[in-house]
């Protein structure tokens, strides 16, 4: 099992909210491995929207996403550039 992680502030005004938020736990759901979200102490599974919306990630906070599996580098850059596109 190999792992990626990169980190990402986010840029829309809204911050993740609800759409953008569902959007990208569809997206991580389609990985095999694990994938998580962190906000300062606090971590979510990718792939629960709940567990995502819980974390309160507004405008200008900086996340870091961790990808584990058999293929990190390359779902790390899917999900990267997911971010760039609608977070």
């Amino acid at each position: 099992m190999k792992k990626e992680t990169f980190v990402y502030t986010v840029t829309d005004p809204n911050g993740l909210h609800a759409r953008p938020a569902g959007l990208l736990v569809r997206k991580a759901q389609e990985l095999k491995g694990e994938v998580t979200i962190s906000l300062r102490d606090r971590s979510a599974s990718l792939k629960k929207l709940l567990a995502v919306m819980g974390l309160g990630i507004r405008h200008g906070d900086t996340v870091t996403v961790t990808v584990e599996s058999e293929h990190a580098a390359e779902d790390a850059a899917r999900l990267q550039r997911f971010f760039s596109e609608h977070v």
